[in-house]
């Protein structure tokens, strides 16, 4: 359902911000308040379940939480967007979000799974693994590389050039999705899963929004930049 009605409606914040969609918020206290909420809830069902967690367990409950503190704390303010607004209404559909599938991860961890530790040298979760961390490296560096085109002051927009920007328009984008395929491959589990294609329905519509915008802004736009997976879309 999301996945449908994102590809006829481009979420109003960032780039396409609107002010039709109800009251205003400070652009980093949406970003804040979007992404520490799966952290809380993911522990709060983690540490009140009835499971003992393994070595595996914490780390897998390492890397969700590395990506979310980054997300929370770190990303919010690296941007260079002081003074930037987002519906409020839009950081609540991200709390949504995040508090589904914290749920899901955490209850699952906390309740249903306790991985053993051979499962440290399965083929899932060492390829899981490479993906994910593969995944988390793509998405700092291509927002690094977005950051930067703006100096302290800025507002405008630019055309991003280098690293994976080679081939596609939201390689940031493509990071996060390679991200959450390979968490849903390291835990074999229905919530991973589940998290993955949300994610996906998410940010593929949100890449095409973003590819459509450059293309209609710069007339010098790389026109042999894919959306968002390199020379397929």
């Amino acid at each position: 359902m999301v996945f449908v009605a994102l590809l006829f409606i481009t979420a109003p914040y960032g780039r396409h911000v609107k002010a039709t969609w109800g009251p205003l918020i400070d652009n980093r206290l949406g970003w804040v308040l979007m992404e520490v909420t799966g952290i809380f809830v993911l522990y709060y069902f983690v540490f009140s379940g009835i499971n003992q967690q393994s070595l595996v367990n914490y780390i897998i409950i390492l890397l969700f939480s590395v990506h979310y503190l980054n997300r929370s704390f770190v990303f919010p303010f690296r941007i260079h967007t002081r003074g930037k607004k987002m519906p409020l209404s839009i950081a609540v559909m991200g709390m949504t979000f995040n508090i589904v599938n914290g749920f899901l991860i955490g209850y699952y961890l906390g309740n249903f799974k306790i991985f053993v530790d051979k499962w440290l040298v399965s083929l899932p979760f060492l390829a899981g693994i490479i993906i994910f961390i593969s995944g988390m490296v793509i998405n700092f560096q291509s927002d690094t590389i977005l950051i930067r085109l703006r100096k302290p002051g800025e507002t405008g927009y630019k055309i991003p050039y280098g690293r994976m920007f080679k081939y596609v328009s939201c390689p940031n984008l493509f990071g996060e999705v390679i991200e959450w395929a390979g968490f849903a491959i390291l835990t074999m589990s229905l919530p991973g899963l589940a998290f993955f294609i949300w994610t996906f329905a998410n940010l593929v519509p949100r890449a095409r929004d973003h590819h459509r915008w450059y293309l209609q802004k710069f007339e010098n736009y790389p026109r042999e930049r894919r959306v968002i997976f390199p020379f397929l879309f």
